[in-house]
């Protein structure tokens, strides 16, 4: 765009230039410390080239080959549950418990009363032969019910 007899987009060239004449001259004042410190401390440099090769070596080691493992699909064993005959209300109530909920926030989180619940935390106790939460989940742990 032009104005008046000048040319306002021009402009950025010269910063350019001057910004790598910069560039160029501050990598050369570093080139010239680090050779004098590679002249005075030549043992310290080496040992750094090295560890950093090793630290490149690990992160690539660690990135690419190991991996991460990928995570195994959990499918709830539905043959136990069958066997055991525990009902899609009742699962849902022992996840509840394995999460660490309470009665009352199982019944607000099913839409259920309380007494419903206990109803179906009795009935799990039956089923998995135990006598307390803790049991019932370790039980359904072991038979690879809940995660």
């Amino acid at each position: 765009m032009r104005r008046s007899g000048r040319r306002t987009g021009g402009a950025w060239k010269p910063v350019l230039v001057y910004g790598a004449l910069l560039a160029a001259g501050t990598l050369a004042l570093r080139w010239i410390d680090y050779q004098q410190l590679a002249f005075a401390h030549p043992a310290h440099v080496y040992t750094f080239v090295i560890a950093a090769g090793f630290l490149a070596l690990g992160v690539y080691i660690g990135a690419r080959v190991i991996g991460r493992p990928q995570p195994s699909s959990f499918d709830g064993n539905a043959k136990a549950q069958a066997s055991l005959g525990i009902s899609p209300r009742e699962l849902a109530v022992l996840h509840e418990i394995a999460a660490g909920r309470s009665n009352k926030e199982i019944a607000a989180q099913l839409n259920v009363s309380p007494n419903t619940v206990k109803t179906h935390v009795a009935n799990l106790f039956e089923k998995l032969d135990a006598s307390r939460r803790t049991e019932a989940i370790n039980k359904a742990r072991e038979l690879g019910i809940v995660p």
